[in-house]
């Protein structure tokens, strides 16, 4: 068995590394006999020379191994489906998707994350509802899923553990950005949840990680063949990220945005996301024949109240109290008498007649950021109710004067910076654009 400087040699000269020798790698990392210097200089190594698919196949297989793999009621067999997003701005799709697939009869064992940089996490989001408990062990997944059909938790301890490690080191040494070590990492996890078919949100634009079409497609290639592979049934949407998805941004008011659309008032772009990253779940489980008719059940399901059963049965199981579920899942529900409403609310100003061309969803992710709606580093705490509401819609016309944005924050105010900033993210233009705007670019199904 080779040594680990010698695996390192080998991968820094451009070397293939071989079953074995990422076995060899994963455990050390796993079982902490390896330096973190070591593991620091794999991990470049890696960055620099790259993997081909099957180093990258046998790396998140065994990061998959490095811990529990969960297991399920035979029965379950082809209903256990995910979905995974490279993260955006105003990305409250797990939640209106999660319960709409469990209304269609699926079991969705979803392990999401936090927020993180200029990207908001979906338990965070789930954490503003008073009493939502993300973590949650492996026996009471198990019994969610039983009498719910869906739970969104965080990552127990035992599910790779490689990963946890291997991802703070990824951060301290400027390797986040690997082809190979994104895979390894969502991948993994996805595969320790023993699904059947697994759909990934690959997004491009202003506001994602990947800023251009082909980057992207790179990245979505990668995972849909690492988790083929690995047996489940993977496809990737790539879809566009520049401005806002829906029209709320920030943790509790995306809540509220996500119960507004499981009770048929969503709006388009966001249905446009959850339908078709349902549909093709639906259609890679031969549930039904095509894409169109994968679109039309998820959409039913949402639009006929059935999510939202679902979601209240989720938010009872996960530990919010009956009459808090109850009262969030009513037609004309208070949403600010259970959900922390932001001390003070600004609306910003329209500077011309004109109309909306473009909002930069990056400039206000980082806006709301840097107000306490997200966390720099793993651990801070955030403030759910800090956020913003778009109060226009792409191409509509407007007048000089109108209100566009409706910010909701605390303390520290907003800067005269910030607020310029704010308003440099409106783009205005003197003629209307009729061209139909769709998020979804690509999908890359298995082959």
């Amino acid at each position: 068995m080779s040594s680990i400087p010698d695996l390192i040699k080998k991968k820094r000269d451009g070397g293939e590394l071989s079953d074995e020798d990422i076995k060899t790698f994963v455990h050390a990392v796993t079982n902490k006999t390896i330096q973190d210097c070591q593991t620091g200089a794999m991990l470049m190594a890696i960055w620099q020379k790259g993997m081909v698919d099957m180093e990258t196949k046998n790396l998140t297989r065994e990061m998959m191994s490095s811990g529990e793999v969960m297991s399920w009621p035979k029965e379950w067999s082809g209903l256990m489906v995910d979905k995974h997003s490279t993260g955006g701005v105003g990305d409250k799709v797990s939640l209106v998707l999660a319960p709409a697939l469990a209304a269609c009869g699926y079991k969705v064992p979803m392990i999401s994350g936090r927020g993180l940089a200029h990207t908001g996490g979906t338990l965070d989001k789930l954490e503003s509802i008073p009493g939502f408990n993300i973590q949650q062990s492996a026996a009471q997944i198990l019994e969610i899923l039983d009498s719910v059909g869906c739970c969104i938790v965080g990552q127990t301890e035992t599910l790779v553990p490689a990963d946890r490690i291997l991802y703070t080191l990824r951060d301290v040494t400027s390797t986040v950005d690997s082809l190979p070590l994104i895979t390894g990492s969502i991948i993994s996890k996805k595969a320790a949840e023993s699904l059947n078919a697994l759909v990934l949100d690959v997004k491009f634009g202003q506001a994602a990680l990947y800023k251009d079409l082909d980057s992207a497609r790179k990245l979505a290639q990668s995972l849909v063949n690492a988790g083929n592979g690995l047996g489940i049934r993977t496809c990737a949407v790539l879809s566009v990220m520049d401005a806002t998805i829906g029209r709320f941004v920030g943790n509790s008011l995306e809540v509220i945005e996500s119960l507004e659309t499981l009770k048929g008032k969503g709006p388009d772009d966001l249905m446009e996301l959850v339908t078709t990253l349902g549909g093709l779940l639906l259609q890679m489980t031969d549930k039904v024949s095509d894409l169109p008719e994968g679109r039309k059940q998820i959409s039913d399901a949402v639009i006929g109240g059935a999510a939202l059963l679902k979601f209240q049965a989720m938010m009872e199981a996960q530990g919010v109290a009956n009459e808090t579920a109850r009262s969030l899942c009513s037609a004309n529900a208070d949403y600010y008498r259970i959900l922390r409403k932001s001390k003070h609310q600004m609306e910003l100003k329209t500077p011309a007649d004109g109309f909306v061309g473009d909002v930069d969803g990056m400039t206000l992710a980082e806006v709301l950021h840097k107000l306490g709606a997200g966390r720099s580093k793993a651990g801070e705490p955030v403030n759910h109710s800090v956020g913003a509401e778009l109060l226009v819609s792409l191409g509509q016309k407007v007048q000089k004067g109108a209100s566009w944005l409706r910010l909701h924050y605390e303390e520290p105010a907003p800067s005269q910076d910030q607020i310029n900033r704010l308003q440099n993210a409106l783009t205005l233009g003197t003629h209307e654009n009729k061209e139909t705007k769709t998020l979804v670019k690509e999908i890359l199904l298995p082959k």
